[in-house]
């Protein structure tokens, strides 16, 4: 049985994720996500599930300067529908502070707006339950999981309070064994900082005709004003055709490198 770590507490949607990508799991929390990656990088855990976007509140930024660093390889992903609930010991008309990550307030800012409630920024949506949980106070709730709920004992007041049902958050599943099969590749190249160097890479996308499905930005934590590119396109790294525009572009970069082919996961 794999162990899986994850960023959180017990019902954290990052766990939630993992037990709906592994059929037969071990789960380990970790308190950050850094810790994360170092349980797989060490081998105390065989897998990552790291969130890196969600649907409404974009990029997590965080998670994308640790994909720069790590030796790990992206071996899968996962859209994770999420639904968040108000967690709390009270009816909601008494209720006047909701705790929760800053991802999931913004994610239910409308909700927030509509009953005036004051938020306020927790390190996890599951550690959030928690926290409402030893402050034991009528007028505080969080918002977090259904399964967070359940897990921690806190009574589900609301289900269903985000601000759209369109909410997914995207995980990516990292090891330190690659696979050899996948439709789907991700990258992170740097450029120099002159007139056409971005277009030319893309460029070469183009006369290969390989579809782009993402490209993001991250500040270059060393130069001022430089970036590094993600970039997640159609294909698997081992394609001939992948590999002449790999090396391509490599030529032309300042930094490459491969995060992983993997298998692209549906929307479910």
């Amino acid at each position: 049985m794999p162990k899986i770590s994850f960023q959180g507490e017990r019902g954290a949607y990052s766990e939630d994720a993992a037990v709906t990508f592994f059929a037969d799991s071990q789960t380990v929390p970790c308190h950050t996500f850094a810790e994360t990656i170092e349980s797989t990088e060490n081998e105390k855990t065989q897998y990552t599930v790291l969130p890196v976007e969600n649907s409404l509140e974009g990029s997590v930024g965080e998670s994308y300067d640790l994909l720069l660093s790590t030796n790990l390889s992206v071996v899968g992903e996962i859209y994770y529908r999420v639904r968040h609930c108000l967690i709390g010991f009270d009816k909601l008309e008494n209720i006047d502070t909701v705790y929760s990550h800053p991802q999931a307030l913004g994610q239910c800012r409308k909700f927030i707006q509509k009953y005036k409630l004051t938020p306020i920024p927790a390190y996890d949506t599951a550690g959030s339950v928690k926290i409402i949980k030893e402050l034991n106070k009528k007028n505080i709730a969080c918002i977090a999981s259904r399964r967070a709920s359940d897990i921690h004992g806190v009574p589900t007041i609301l289900e269903g309070i985000e601000d759209n049902t369109n909410n997914y958050t995207r995980f990516l599943v990292l090891s330190k064994t690659k696979v050899q099969d996948g439709d789907k590749t991700s990258i992170i190249f740097s450029v120099k900082h002159e007139a056409g160097a971005l277009f030319n890479i893309l460029k070469e996308f183009n006369d290969y005709k390989i579809n782009l499905t993402k490209i993001e930005s991250r500040p270059n934590k060393s130069t001022p004003w430089e970036y590094n590119f993600y970039v997640d396109f159609d294909g698997n790294q081992n394609d001939q055709k992948i590999t002449e525009l790999l090396q391509k572009i490599n030529k032309q970069c300042i930094f490459l490198k491969v995060l992983g082919s993997y298998k692209k996961a549906k929307l479910s």
